[in-house]
């Protein structure tokens, strides 16, 4: 008999699938310690949790029998998922439950802005009569603003347009054609922070988007805007937001997350009478609750009876013997992905993987799993699993290829990732070299030699006396110590590429100083 543990409070309406099955023992029970949890774990199959239970690598140990791990929401902050892999359980998740739930919230928080709703409310509570304190803006002509076109974002922007809005959007993948096909005007951020009478955020929070609005944003808005965070704390730096709420450059302002949770008791967005603030509820409704509760429950089902599944955030289970082959070649793939997400600006059209070599008798899928998962999680976040990459990266009108050649003149196993957009088509290669693993070999068509790791400043300039010491200097000034470098180039005084791997994080100020020297084409940071 297969054994299921719900080691959290979820949903018996969600569970119903499992609990239905005859093959299938369901048992509950929560608020369960990490020494009680090793010691009853070795007797399931699988383990159901929400964000209470924190399933650690020695949970896992203790859990021989564990096959599978699900959790009843989008974030898996609370697995160790690396130590899942490793023992090859599956790790599930629920992206696609709290979609609309999240997307009403918002425009929820929208509507009670705009209108003063909850102050007024608490006015009648007073025993007050007050009309004029509460007279709000219509929705109705006014322009919406939306930083993240995923899920949530693109049901935002249809439940503005039923009310009238007219939509602005911006998403790193977002396309000409998809912006056409939603009816939204597809512009930069700057672009929207300054012509948007209301802003909405909804991207996940990655270095990118770490106070993607911030003072120089707020300084750019029209008098009087109102802002709204729904997504993630962080997106939007509170200690600006606040001096824009206190100048009046801000008019209103609706948030359910924050950059510290729970909200402290003297925080001082407390103190703003045109500010609604909820604690974190954008999933908070009961359809929601039991929306992640059936997904997470059907693709547990699957993985215990051997079918197809979907929403796995670690790799998806291959035969021992496979695996063990293409092991060695995820985290070169998946951070070719990565970098590649921060060398290009523009949204993508095409992606195409090559394999040459040895590599190409192997089962490859994996690899371009991973490496499609480390290219679109840099924007897209949680998100992105390695079972739903291939399908997010269509949904986002991105074609992907993938091609195998049995030979290279060079290298013996090489994995090359082309990405094209409107005005730029970008290169990388990487390989597994003997003894110094995962490098770099190819960028752009030039040949380099770096490890796939760390801080990168990563340049495209013309060779030119003076060009490295130029760069050293800015670093030297901003205290950013140069680890390794790595020039390549096909002529002298031709165009080159340039890796520098960094101790510390460069700024956006450094970048622009960096850009603003002579014969420089190109600059970007890159965090692996």
């Amino acid at each position: 008999m297969i054994r299921v543990l719900v080691s959290d409070p979820i949903s018996e309406q969600g569970l119903g699938k499992l609990l239905e099955a005859e093959d299938i023992v369901v048992e509950k029970k929560t608020g369960l310690s990490e020494d009680e949890l090793c010691a009853i774990i070795a007797e399931y199959d699988a383990l159901l949790v929400r964000s209470q239970t924190k399933v650690t690598a020695k949970i896992m140990e203790h859990g021989t029998r564990l096959r599978v791990i699900g959790r009843a929401g989008v974030g898996v902050d609370n697995i160790d998922v690396p130590a899942a892999t490793q023992r090859g359980i599956v790790v599930l998740n629920a992206p696609d439950g709290n979609t609309i739930s999240t997307a009403e919230h918002t425009f929820a928080m929208m509507i009670s802005m705009a209108r003063k709703i909850p102050q007024a409310y608490a006015s009648i509570l007073r025993g007050e009569w007050d009309r004029k304190t509460f007279v709000g803006v219509e929705l109705n002509n006014k322009v919406l603003g939306i930083l993240g076109l995923g899920r949530i974002g693109t049901e935002v922007a249809k439940r503005a347009q039923a009310f009238g809005m007219k939509v602005l959007a911006y998403d790193p993948f977002l396309t000409p054609q998809r912006a056409n096909a939603l009816d939204v005007q597809q512009c930069t951020v700057d672009e929207i922070v300054v012509a948007a009478d209301f802003i909405t955020v909804h991207t996940p929070l990655i270095k990118e988007t770490k106070y993607l609005i911030s003072e120089r944003e707020f300084g750019m808005m029209k008098d009087g805007v109102r802002i709204l965070n729904c997504a993630r704390g962080g997106i939007i730096k509170e200690e600006a937001l606040i001096e824009a709420l206190k100048s009046g450059k801000v008019a209103g302002a609706a948030l359910d997350v924050y950059e510290e949770e729970p909200l402290a008791k003297e925080h001082p967005l407390k103190q703003f009478p045109n500010v609604v603030l909820t604690p974190h509820l954008g999933a908070s409704t009961e359809e929601a609750q039991i929306n992640v509760a059936i997904d997470v429950a059907e693709e547990v089902l699957k993985v215990l009876r051997d079918e197809p599944f979907r929403n796995a955030v670690n790799l998806p289970s291959l035969p021992a013997d496979k695996m063990k082959q293409v092991e060695p070649y995820l985290a070169l793939g998946e951070n070719i992905g990565k970098m590649a997400a921060q060398l290009v600006d523009d949204p993508v059209t095409k992606i195409e993987i090559s394999y040459s070599g040895d590599i190409s008798n192997l089962e490859t899928a994996p690899i371009t799993r991973t490496l499609l998962k480390g290219f679109l999680s840099y924007h897209h976040g949680e998100e992105v699993n390695f079972v739903n990459a291939p399908l997010v990266a269509e949904q986002a009108g991105i074609q992907t290829i993938e091609t195998k050649t049995s030979k290279h003149s060079v290298f013996t196993n090489l994995i090359g990732l082309e990405v094209t957009t409107a005005t730029q088509t970008k290169r990388i290669a990487g390989t597994l070299n003997n003894g110094f693993g995962p490098r770099i070999v190819r960028l752009d068509g030039y040949a380099i030699d770096a490890a796939p790791e760390g801080r990168m400043i990563v340049t495209s300039h013309l060779d030119q006396p003076g060009m490295i010491g130029r760069i050293g200097m800015i670093l030297a000034d901003a205290n950013i110590n140069i680890a390794t470098m790595q020039v390549g180039r096909k002529e002298v005084g031709g165009k080159a590429v340039m890796v520098l791997g960094i101790d510390n994080p460069a700024g956006p100020e450094v970048v622009r100083q960096l850009a603003e020297i002579p014969n420089i084409l190109e600059v970007h940071h890159v965090e692996l």
